[in-house]
């Protein structure tokens, strides 16, 4: 469930009256007050909304021009006791929390793709981190790098920008995670060096074995299924309610770790690794954004049906009504 804030100028009344009548089987808790606004001036207007009915009924808000006008506010409603909050929505996957609201996802994606000094640090900082583990052989660390990491973000406004067709989305989100990790293996190799030269780092990290590491500059099939895997979990994370898998999605992509192994191999001079490591950090960010794309295309496919459903079940009802 979802809380709206609305105010609704005097000449948009009548509009947004209409709009919140058509949605009325999904719209509860309607409370107007009044001239209660000062800025911008006008009603203030309360309710509650279905999430699966949010997307369509923001839609036909921002028709009326309410969003430029007047203002919209959202928030998440954890906990609704009340008769109508009982009531059965046709939604994503049967569920309410599974319901997908496209603004808020498009808000989301939007904030993710902005390219911040913020970003680039934690982008540093992630595959330096990675760069210790790996000369470590330490998983834990390599765990630890993919959870600083901040890739994932953009990835999935990439996503959402190719299945909205949001094309400056897309470029952003492109040139974040270019700039992103071309900066990190820049930092990243000077960190090496200098760590070398004082002896902390050997002069060649991959001459000796790392059997619990290896996989990081490793790419085979797996590492492309395991990415898709990623990228279906975390849309799933960031368009439903239910967003307790996406640490689980950051720690199961070498993305950020192999970073962390190119930058290792440039500052050593081992160029196959450099390749190897450079093509896992490929394979897993394009397998992110597949099944990013493949996700969200089958989201929306869902919710039209579901939709479908809801307005046969809502005809029929009101037909059943009105032969009463």
């Amino acid at each position: 469930m979802l809380h709206f804030r609305m105010i609704v100028p005097a000449e948009l009344g009548a509009a947004v009256d209409r709009v919140l009548d058509e949605h009325r089987d999904h719209v509860s808790n309607l409370i107007r007050m009044p001239g209660a606004a000062t800025d911008p001036v006008g009603d203030v207007v309360l309710c509650d909304v279905e999430r699966s009915a949010a997307s369509e009924l923001l839609g036909e808000l921002h028709a009326t021009g309410l969003d430029r006008a007047g203002s919209i506010a959202i928030e998440t409603v954890e906990l609704t006791l009340s008769p109508s909050a009982k009531r059965t929505a046709a939604s994503v996957f049967g569920g309410e929390d599974d319901a997908v609201v496209w603004q808020e996802v498009e808000a989301r994606a939007g904030d993710e793709v902005r390219l911040t000094a913020t970003f680039l640090v934690f982008m540093a900082v992630a595959t330096m981190i990675a760069a210790v583990g790996v000369v470590s052989d330490q998983p834990i660390l390599i765990v630890g790098a993919m959870v600083v990491g901040p890739d994932f973000g953009p990835l999935a406004a990439m996503a959402v920008g190719i299945v909205r067709r949001r094309w400056r989305v897309v470029g952003r989100s492109a040139v974040a995670i270019l700039v992103g990790y071309a900066s990190a293996i820049v930092v990243a190799m000077l960190f090496s060096l200098v760590m070398a030269s004082w002896g902390v780092f050997p002069a060649d990290p991959f001459a000796s074995s790392h059997p619990a590491t290896e996989f990081i500059w490793t790419p085979n099939v797996l590492s492309y299924i395991v990415g898709f895997l990623a990228g279906i979990a975390g849309v799933l994370s960031l368009t439903s309610a239910k967003s307790g898998a996406l640490i689980g999605v950051l720690i199961s992509v070498t993305t950020v770790p192999a970073a962390g192994a190119a930058a290792l191999a440039l500052a050593a001079g081992e160029w196959h690794t450099l390749g190897t490591s450079l093509l896992q950090l490929v394979v897993n960010l394009a397998a992110i954004v597949t099944g990013g794309v493949l996700t969200l295309f089958v989201q929306i496919q869902v919710v039209r049906g579901g939709l479908r459903r809801g307005e046969r079940a809502g005809s029929g009802g009101r037909a059943g009504s009105r032969r009463a």
